[in-house]
Formats: C-alpha cells, structure tokens, sequence
C-alpha cells in the first residue's frame, strides 16, 4: 500500500508542476501579447486556459481521491492538501493572464506610452519568475526559498506604484492616452495580484515544512484577499 501511495504522490508532484509551467508560460504569452498589441497570441491564450482548467479538476479529483483510499496522517496529509490549496490559485495566476490577453483584444488604436509597456513588460518578467521560483521551492520542500520569493511580491508592488504613477501623469498631461491608460493600469493590477497569489503558495509551502500556517504577506488585509 505504501507503495502504490508514493508512486501516486509522485505523480501528483509532476502533475502540480506541469500545472505551474503551464501558468508561467501564460503569463510570458499574455504580457508578450499586450505590449506588442498581438491579437492573435492573446487568443492562444484565451483558448489554452482551458488546459489549465482541465488539470486544475484532474488535480482536485486526484487528491481527493488519495485522501479517501489511503487515508494519509501528518506530513502526508500536509503533502495532499498542499497540492489541494495551491492548484486554486495556480488556476487564478491563469486567469488573471486571460484578463490581460483580453485586455490586447480590446485595444483599439489607442496612443501608445512605450516607456509604460516597456514596465509592464518588466513586472511581467518579474512576475513569471516568482512562478519559476516557487515551483522549484515546493518541489525541494524548500521553506526558506518560498519565504524569499514571497518577499520579491514587494518588487512586484513596487513596479505597480511605478505604473500608477506613470499612468497619471499621462492622463493629466495627454487626454488621448486616457483610455490606453486605464489598460496599462488594468494589466498591472492583474500582475499585483499574481505575485499576491505566487505568495499564498509560498505559505503553503511553509506549511508543508512545518505544519503551520505562516502569514507571509501581513501587509495585506483579509478584505482585500476576498474581494480578490
């Protein structure tokens, strides 16, 4: 029986991992796609999600599953439910990347801003790194690498403020980039809120190590975690 679990736990791991790639490279492609208005990569987006929907049930099934026939204790049970917690919000990152290929789909000739597109083109690097970063720490059962990743959100934010200023001052000094504005700050709150989600696995991760659940993010309210 121990056997057949750990071979199951194995997969389950490979699985997870897939699912997080998957993401990663959805974010490449959507932020690829809208600071180089290209309609036709934001649709592969669009149309791929379901791949990381699919995985996202198979995922949930597979950890049900393994919780009722082997009837895992301790750091077993800590293993299954990590995967459990974490495929929701991998599912959310792919989402979030829909958003802003939608966000390409729906630019219609507005006045370009290249010094903000090259930013977001920035979070959107630093964003699919935390991703990368975060898969290696679950897979080494790595706590202290989740810890630092989950410190890089900050970066994250950091970037945010930048393009929140940059958008501004635009609208104020060029009325013709309001719209176009509103995007940028559209997809770059779309990136907030995958560092946000790349953190919560982070704690999960945690949890995994130790068994506790660690609050990496204190700086953000539970309101706002829910309205999210």
């Amino acid at each position: 029986m121990r056997l057949l679990f750990d071979e199951e736990q194995e997969k389950l791991h490979i699985r997870f991992s897939e699912m997080g790639m998957m993401v990663s490279e959805a974010i490449h492609k959507s932020v690829s796609a809208f600071i180089n208005h290209d309609k036709e990569l934001a649709h592969e987006v669009i149309v791929g999600d379901y791949k990381i929907n699919e995985r996202e049930m198979k995922l949930e099934k597979q950890t049900l599953e393994m919780i009722a026939l082997y009837q895992p204790v301790t750091s077993d049970l800590r293993d299954i439910v990590t995967v459990l917690k974490a495929i929701s919000d991998l599912e959310r990152m792919g989402d979030h990347a829909v958003s802003i290929a939608r966000s390409t789909i729906r630019v219609k000739g507005n006045p370009r801003v290249r010094e903000i597109e090259d930013e977001i083109g920035i979070m959107g690097d630093h964003a699919r790194k935390m991703v990368e970063e975060v898969l290696t720490a679950y897979i080494k059962k790595d706590a202290e690498k989740a810890r630092k990743v989950a410190k890089s959100d900050l970066e994250i934010d950091q970037y945010f403020t930048t393009i929140y200023d940059q958008c501004i001052h635009e609208m104020k000094t060029n009325p013709e980039t309001v719209v176009g504005s509103a995007d940028y700050l559209m997809v770059a709150t779309y990136l907030e809120r995958i560092g946000d989600y790349v953190t919560n696995v982070c704690e999960w991760i945690v949890y995994l190590k130790n068994g506790r659940i660690t609050e990496l993010n204190p700086g953000k309210s539970e309101l706002e975690k829910e309205n999210e």
